[in-house]
């Protein structure tokens, strides 16, 4: 090498670590921006592909049979043995619609596509709980006397059915989990237990903490429940589980 390249090479400018320094800005930006897509993705995208929508067989007037029949029990009734019955079948609403009664397409729809050709509706049940757990009715509403709507909501209000959303791997409904997709459990439980007690309106219990209504049916609802209305911390697994 000769002279001239090397006193070249002496003066070659030497790297400083505050040369970077300008970069710490946009690394932060970016960070804050991965982290804003991480969140959107996981708690706004991931949700809309996780869950199918359906709709279901029939637009089930629940406001209109409530009305006619005066109560829910007409039609979700319990059996002289204490079982529930659960979703009418046919039996139960041919006995008012073995014809068609009036002119609501909905009726028809049922009366042609389900009653004449002798086939039961397949309904989405919103409320379908696993095949390993076992839920008594009998044991919250007859013996815990514990009005439905306080699971279910008040869908004896309803004109018409809300879509059934269904988790694509799981195949249970999103009422199972609740629409709060991180599981996160912020109930007021204290309305419930006070409602119960009659503490809110009276003795009756239906006041500000009777309209109380679960807003998921997984288990930590259960349990969270149970301690609050039967102070028991933690139940056997067999209770539920069968």
């Amino acid at each position: 090498m000769s002279q001239a390249e090397k006193n070249h090479q002496d003066h070659q400018p030497v790297a400083k670590n505050n040369d970077y320094a300008g970069l710490m800005p946009l690394t932060l930006f970016l960070a804050i921006v991965a982290a804003y897509a991480s969140l959107l993705i996981g708690w706004v995208v991931f949700p809309m592909l996780l869950y199918a929508k359906y709709e279901q067989p029939i637009n089930f007037n629940h406001s209109l049979h409530v009305d006619e029949t005066g109560d829910c029990e007409s039609c979700h009734y319990f059996r002289e043995d204490g079982s529930y019955a659960g979703l009418p079948g046919n039996d139960v609403c041919t006995g008012c619609h073995s014809d068609v009664m009036g002119s609501d397409p909905e009726e028809i729809k049922y009366v042609e596509e389900y009653v004449n050709k002798d086939r039961e509706v397949d309904w989405y049940v919103y409320s379908r709980q696993p095949d390993c757990v076992f839920f008594s009715h009998a044991a919250h509403v007859l013996k815990g006397e514990m009005e439905c709507e306080t699971c279910h909501g008040d869908v004896g209000a309803e004109e018409s059915t809300r879509p059934y959303y269904v988790n694509r791997l799981t195949g249970y409904s999103r009422d199972i989990w609740g629409e709060n997709i991180s599981g996160i459990n912020n109930h007021d439980w204290s309305a419930l237990t006070s409602a119960h007690a009659g503490e809110d309106d009276g003795e009756d219990g239906h006041g500000e903490g009777g309209g109380f209504t679960m807003k998921s049916m997984k288990m930590d609802d259960c349990a969270d429940c149970h301690l609050h209305m039967k102070g028991v911390e933690r139940e056997g697994c067999f209770v539920c589980h069968k």
